[in-house]
């Protein structure tokens, strides 16, 4: 690796881990508002911020090249998804720690790997099969009967990993012909536009301007989280960039700690752990496979 190739790769590495704690910080604070904020006006104005900033910030630059897409109906569907995981964790955070939340979260790359075999019939090495049945019974750890979030809900993150491994397989596939930064302002647009209507029934204005301020904190961490994460594997592989992904459940933690003075059980810190290592060791074996390859 020559010195500006490594440069890159530990500037991609640096945008990871500060996209981590804006994704951290994101969750926390949503958790907070919507115990007094409705959920679905918190969801409207994190896509309404993140819509308007992108388009503000690039329409300059770009002009309506910006919406100019080789598919918008994909451009649809993969807005429509994001939207449906951003219910879903929203509706998740309301019921378990952020710490918890954030850890089963990070079975989406698992998860993925189970798409590839079940619907693009790719093969899955026997190591590759013990990594995902290790992270699922590390989510188990987490969501047990006894620990200390209410197992009943379990199905709200699982399903939300589900969607969203849908979400990163389209992202996957559209990356090759897309631009980054077109479906990032679909993705802003879409959830902004179906948020718009679902927000309707539960408006209030009947909120503090410290409720005000926290939504503006919401928008613009997740604005920036999404786009530090573009700038991150732009300038980095993935196999480079993804270990560094596992940070968000640390930063989640230390969230947690100190707003709601939640700290996990052994048991469950024990499922993060594993959770985080076969995520860890699937990018290793993907990384080693790849290089066989060539």
């Amino acid at each position: 690796m020559t010195p500006a190739s490594r440069q890159l790769a530990y500037s991609g590495m640096a945008y990871a881990l500060i996209a981590m704690a804006c994704f951290a910080v994101l969750d926390t604070t949503n958790k907070f508002l919507i115990a007094s904020v409705p959920l679905l006006m918190v969801l409207w104005f994190r896509y309404a911020f993140q819509a308007v900033a992108t388009t503000a910030v690039m329409w300059p630059r770009r002009g309506m090249t910006l919406f100019q897409t080789q598919s918008f109906k994909l451009q649809m569907l993969r807005g429509f998804l994001l939207l449906i995981c951003s219910v879903l964790a929203f509706a998740s955070l309301r019921r378990m720690p952020v710490a918890e939340f954030s850890a089963i979260a990070m079975l989406t790359p698992l998860m993925v790997t189970i798409l590839a075999r079940c619907f693009m019939k790719e093969h899955v090495s026997r190591l590759r099969w013990l990594f995902v049945i290790g992270g699922l019974l590390g989510a188990l750890l987490i969501v047990r009967p006894g620990g200390s979030m209410d197992a009943s809900s379990a199905w709200l993150p699982l399903v939300m990993v589900m969607c969203y491994a849908c979400f990163q397989t389209l992202t996957s596939h559209m990356a090759k012909t897309e631009n980054p930064i077109t479906m990032h302002i679909y993705t802003g647009w879409v959830g902004t536009v179906i948020a718009s209507v679902m927000v309707l029934s539960t408006w209030t204005t009947e909120l503090t301007l410290f409720q005000w301020v926290l939504m503006c904190v919401v928008g613009l961490m997740g604005t920036m989280g999404h786009y530090l994460l573009i700038v991150a594997f732009s300038r980095a592989s993935a196999s480079t960039v993804t270990p560094v992904l596992y940070s968000n459940i640390a930063f989640a933690t230390l969230g947690g700690w100190l707003v709601f003075s939640h700290v996990p059980d052994h048991i469950a810190v024990m499922g993060m752990l594993l959770i985080a290592m076969c995520g860890l060791g699937a990018g290793w074996l993907s990384t080693r496979e790849r290089h066989t390859s060539h």
